[in-house]
């Protein structure tokens, strides 16, 4: 059986202030509790035996995939089609201020100088079904709270990508095997489109 995990990062200083960040230049630190999230991760995956470990362009996702598995050689891989949504002007906003934006807008509005959600799924769809094309039979993914809203959701044959699940914590296993996955991605092509 081939398995993926999908962990969204550890607890970031922005998670802390609930503000939101679109953009993988910006280094934005764990926090010591993240740090803590991390490591407790790697204890519960510690047993499993991994062949790659797939991260986004985001330094928060890869030192949270190297505190995971330290001491281990585990290859590390970056897939920018797991990004983050690209929220372009809405950078540095609070949650509030994102969500309320967000309300206001269909998904198939672009944030302002960014990407919409629509565009977003569809990268994390082609994403998925990447991974599944891969030869990899356990495969650690760290990436975003979207990213695994969407592939539980649309795993689930949601009528929507944002529920029921829709807090996703940070630096918990998510399981998928390849049947799951392959739902995942066509459920978030299917939910995209309306």
């Amino acid at each position: 059986m081939r398995l993926f995990v999908l962990a969204r990062h550890a607890q970031s200083t922005l998670n802390l202030e609930q503000r939101v960040t679109g953009d993988p230049a910006l280094d934005v630190p764990l926090t010591e509790q993240g740090s803590n999230e991390a490591r407790l991760l790697g204890i519960q995956l510690a047993n499993l035996p991994l062949d790659v470990c797939i991260h986004t362009r985001f330094p928060r996702t890869r030192l949270t995939a190297e505190i995971v598995l330290a001491g281990r050689e585990v290859p590390l891989e970056t897939e920018p089609l797991l990004d983050d949504i690209a929220i372009g002007e809405l950078e540095g906003s609070t949650l509030v201020e994102y969500r309320s934006w967000k309300a206001e807008h269909a998904r198939t509005d672009a944030f302002p100088g960014g990407e919409s959600l629509d565009a977003a799924a569809h990268r994390y769809a082609l994403a998925y079904r990447r991974l599944l094309e891969s030869e990899h039979s356990s495969v650690l993914v760290v990436c975003h709270e979207v990213s695994i809203r969407y592939a539980l959701n649309g795993a689930a044959s949601s009528d929507s990508l944002e529920g029921p699940v829709h807090q996703i914590p940070n630096a918990v296993p998510f399981c998928f095997d390849e049947d799951a996955l392959e739902r995942a991605a066509a459920g978030i092509e299917r939910l995209r489109q309306h």
